[in-house]
Order: structure tokens, then sequence, then C-alpha cells
């Protein structure tokens, strides 16, 4: 075990040939990885995305037995040989000899983790497997049995047991930040790893879903290129209307597809049956001998269900490029009684992609810090319309967002100028129903707090409305 946990459970690449891998730098993001993949099945007219996951599979060595119980054995694929060659002899080896090994350094550095171009990050072996199942099922005309364990089942299972000793907090997770999101090559993590980092999650929701859509008997045949299916989740672009309008199956809606998909299921008999099968297929007597497994997944289970489908996602401010903080931030007195909800009025248009709200997040941060003269951005937390919440001051310190009232509430802000028009109803719902409720749950918000709108108003004879403040009155919360 390293200091940032276990990495035991790792996908070891190994590839021969290594005279032939190319000099270039690849990039650690999504968009790296498609062209990587697209260049493959540019190589081998004809490739079935399968195939050529299956191919995958085999040059990374990743036949552990839950695998091959679910998938099968690569080695015995058809033309397995064929394929790998065409791998192998592709200019992008050098990526794939990276891309998909996971493992976590001394050092903190998660690697076989990309950057996706929604801000998020997301390990490629649950991903890949769970695309590999979904295909293999439609393919037999069966259910994708197994999709579960493979994706997510079998590292939350291991990581509720392995740290049971611990608070349940600390049992997942847990996310980092990149050293360039223009350029990503290093991911360090913010804290000693788990079993179950964020990108092993949100890869292996990802996995979960796609293989479930792909698996469908109504779904395109024949099946889309690995290469499509990859652009058509995590490459799209959002109109106006933000994700109301935006397709049913894309990276920013992960939280609320995997638990629609999965909220039906009784986890808990569904992680102490994968526990159950890692001890059958890999003999590990520790697991059935240990009498605390149950309590230790109900607890861990809580926490999965609270952190990652109850709360939104927050982009941390290191990932959209925060400056310091001037001066020494003032710790709030846990909980609070308000949410004081704003919306910046500048920047006036709704941001819909990640770099367009990082760079809405360093203006009004620069603006707040140069201009006003504050230490920080004034916000606790800003909600885009790309799907994400962004950090401020965050959770636990004072922020400058009321006057007079930074002590004793939040303060969170939509991005844009709404006097006129409403937020999306996503952006609403993330604010109002999710952010809320992930502060009441995570005790840093009382239970019967009150919400409080800004009126945002420059010039009452031009401007004498607010539509956003008369649309907050009408929440659930809300007091004069």
């Amino acid at each position: 075990m390293t200091p940032f946990g276990p990495t035991c459970f790792v996908l070891v690449v190994y590839l021969s040939a290594v005279s032939s891998r190319p000099t270039g730098v690849h990039l650690r993001n999504m968009e790296s990885f498609i062209e990587a993949v697209q260049e493959v099945e540019a190589s081998s007219p004809g490739l079935s995305p399968l195939d050529l996951l299956r191919a995958l599979r085999k040059t990374a060595g990743h036949d552990d037995m839950m695998t091959t119980h679910f998938l099968g054995e690569s080695y015995n694929i058809s033309g397995s040989e064929v394929l790998e060659r065409a791998i192998l002899n592709a200019s992008s080896f050098s990526f794939f000899d990276k891309a998909i090994h996971h493992i976590v350094t001394d050092r903190g550095e998660e690697r076989g983790v990309v950057l996706a171009p929604d801000g998020t990050t997301v390990a490629l072996a649950p991903l890949l497997l769970g695309i590999e199942l979904g295909l293999k099922a439609k393919l037999e005309g069966s259910s994708p049995v197994g999709i579960f364990p493979v994706t997510l089942g079998r590292r939350l299972g291991l990581t509720f047991l392995s740290l049971q000793d611990f608070p349940a907090s600390v049992r997942l997770g847990p996310n980092g930040c990149w050293d360039d999101v223009e350029r990503p090559k290093v991911y360090k993590l913010s804290r000693h790893a788990t079993l179950a980092t964020d990108a092993i999650i949100n890869g292996g929701m990802d996995g979960l879903i796609l293989g479930m859509e792909l698996s469908r008997p109504a779904a395109p045949e024949p099946s889309p290129a690995l290469s499509d299916i990859l652009r058509g989740f995590y490459m799209f672009t959002l109109q106006e209307e933000g994700l109301d309008a935006a397709a049913d199956h894309i990276s920013p809606k992960r939280r609320e597809l995997s638990k629609s998909l999965l909220e039906s299921t009784d986890l808990h008999s569904a992680v102490m049956e994968t526990l159950a099968l890692v001890w059958k297929l890999e003999k590990t007597e520790w697991i059935a001998l240990d009498t605390g497994v149950g309590k230790a997944v109900k607890d861990g289970l809580q926490e999965f269900v609270h952190k990652y489908w109850e709360c939104p996602q927050i982009i941390p401010r290191c990932q959209w490029g925060a400056k310091p903080q001037r001066g020494t931030p003032v710790p709030l007195s846990l909980p609070l009684q308000y949410l004081y909800v704003h919306h910046t009025y500048l920047p006036s248009s709704p941001c819909l992609s990640f770099p367009n709200c990082s760079r809405n997040m360093r203006s009004m941060q620069r603006f707040h810090q140069e201009d006003r003269g504050w230490e920080d951005i004034g916000y606790s937390f800003v909600v885009g319309s790309d799907g994400y919440i962004y950090e401020g001051r965050g959770w636990t310190y004072r922020g400058t967002h009321t006057r007079g009232r930074n002590s004793v509430g939040y303060g969170v802000a939509v991005i844009g100028n709404y006097t006129a028009s409403l937020p999306s109803r996503h952006a609403t719902h993330l604010l109002r129903d999710r952010l809320a409720q992930c502060a009441v749950d995570g005790g840093a918000l009382a239970a019967n707090f009150s919400i409080l709108g800004h009126r945002q108003v420059v010039n009452y004879t031009t401007c004498p409305g607010d539509a956003f403040f008369d649309e907050i009155k009408t929440w659930k919360h809300f007091r004069e």
C-alpha cells in the first residue's frame, strides 16, 4: 500500500514492440483518446466496436477474474491478434500504453484518467468495460448481466471494506486537479486515494449508462463506432436553453441518469453479492470471514448516495483557475440559517460550457479582488448552465455576497442576467433542489433554513422588476 492508498487493483498495460513507440506527447483528455481510437478504426475498416473493445482489453491485460466471468477471456477472441497489431502499429501506441492503466502513484498522481470536455475527470477502464458489456449483451440479445459489478460494484464494495475503520466520508474519492486544463498531463488528487476515486466513479457511472443504453433492443443496428459512442456522450455543444434542450445521454447528466438506472435496485444486496463473487472467484478469505462487511457496505452506500446522487458535482477552484485568496479566510460556524440567491447580472449571458464558465469565474474573481478590493470572489458557489456548480468560497469560509449577512448564510449566484427572464430549469433545479438539500444533509445548512433572493436591479426606471427574484419568492423555504 502506498501513502496515497491501495494500488493493487490496477489495470496493467503490457505492450511489446516498444521500439515502435512515437516520440510525441499525448494529452490526457477525452479528445485525444477519441482521436486515438478513431485512428485505429481508420486503420481497420469494418472493425466492430465490440471487437475493438475486446482488443483494447487484451492489449491492456485486463482479464481479471471478475471481468472474464462476465465478458469472457479476451485472448480467446477470434482475430484478436490482427486487431492487436492494428493497435500496436497505430501512431497512438504510446497513448494506449498509458491511457487505460489505472494507478495512483506515491506522489498522489492518478493515472489512467482523462479530462472530459465538461471539466470532469473520467477513468477509462470502467467506462470501456461498461460499453463492452452492453455491446456484448446487444449482440447476444440478452440483458447486460454483470454491468453493475464490473463498472461500480466491485470498487465500491472493496473500498467500503478496506476502509471500514475510517469515517464514511473518507471511504470514497477524492477528486483532484489537472496541471493545465488546456494541455492536461498530470492529475493530482486532493488527499489520500481510495479504491473508488471520483474519476473511477465517474467512469463507472458513464460505463453503466452507455452500456445499458447500447444493450437496449431498440438501440441502433449496427452499433455505432466506439469513437462515435464516446463523441456523442462527451463532445456536445449546448444551445441557449442549456441542458433543458440537450440530448438525454450526455456526461453532465451522469448523476441523475445513473440514479434513475439504479434507484430501484437494492444496492446493499447488489454490493454484498458482488463481494461474495469476488471471494468465490479470487478466493479472498478475508472478505468471507469479516463479520463487519454488512455494516461497512451500508454506511458506505449512504455516503455514496449523498455524495454522488443527492449532491450536484462541484467544479473545484483549482479546476477553473482561481487565484489564491488574499488574506486569511474566515471560517463559518455551521450549520448556517440562510441561503442568499443572486444572479450575476454581469456576466450577462448563461455559460454553457466548462471553458466559458471557467472564464466567467476568473472574470468575476478578478473584478471582486481588483475593482471591489475584496479578498476573493464573493460568492460561496456559482451555478452554470452547463450542468455544474462552481466552487467560490466553498462550504467552510465566509463570503462577501450579502451586506451584513455574510456570516449567517451562503451566497449562491446563477451566471447570467435574469431581470427579464429565468435561468434554465436544470440550473434552477441544481440550486434549489440539489445544492440546498446537499447542504442540509451534509450539516452545512440547518434543516429549517430560509432562502432569500437578492433583487438585482440597477435602474428602477428602465428595469422596474427582477424576474428571477419573483421566481425565488415561489420556492419552498423562501422568506421575505
